[in-house]
């Protein structure tokens, strides 16, 4: 039986308390604006959120830096930190070496999901984070169950906490759209990856 990680989610927040509580800090790992729009606003409430834009993966770089502006732009009006990473295109390409053939959503994404939030697990151990997360979940293209497996071991290796999730339940990915068409926002039809463009909607 497959994990209900949105339960997870609910028992970690009520675990938290509300606002009356000092709350604790999250690196969040945003895949673009338009994901991150809903698990911000979900998130925010119960956490110190800094967003981490890091994703490597996004190519060629003018992409990259036009999904950052993007990701500038919803924070304009979900208020929260945000750490930007200079483009690295060459770490996604080293990371997908000898998997740039593979079917869509099979191990050249497992790689790309451990190479974000890795990075994420890294930097929010080094940084005194509570907690750390990441909006991949919020798509229904992403395999949560992936995605949360990785996050639990990272934590283990790092001493941070993952917040475990699938934001797409109760309609977050459907939120997502609306907020993104409600700011305005560009939302692309691919992940980013050179290898999958063309064979993915809505990342």
């Amino acid at each position: 039986m497959k994990r209900n990680y949105q339960l997870e989610t609910d028992r970690v927040l009520a675990e938290l308390g509300g606002a009356e509580k000092t709350k604790p800090a999250l690196l969040l790992h945003s895949c673009c604006g338009p994901c991150s729009t809903y698990v911000l606003e979900y998130l925010t409430g119960f956490f110190d959120v800094t967003v981490l834009y890091y994703n490597p993966n996004i190519q060629p770089e003018a992409e990259y830096e036009k999904r950052l502006y993007w990701q500038r732009e919803v924070l304009r009006h979900i208020p929260a930190k945000i750490l930007e990473c200079s483009y690295d295109g060459a770490a996604f390409t080293a990371a997908a070496r000898g998997l740039e053939g593979e079917p869509e959503g099979g191990a050249r994404c497992t790689a790309c999901f451990l190479l974000r939030m890795e990075e994420t697990a890294r930097r929010a151990a080094a940084g005194g984070f509570d907690w750390f997360c990441t909006t991949l979940t919020v798509s229904p293209h992403k395999d949560q169950e992936r995605i949360n497996a990785i996050g639990f071991a990272l934590a283990e290796r790092y001493g941070v906490r993952w917040l475990p999730s699938d934001f797409k339940k109760r309609n977050g990915y459907l939120r997502s759209i609306r907020l993104a068409k409600e700011y305005g926002l560009y939302r692309q039809d691919w992940c980013g990856c050179a290898y999958s463009h063309g064979n993915e909607r809505n990342s």
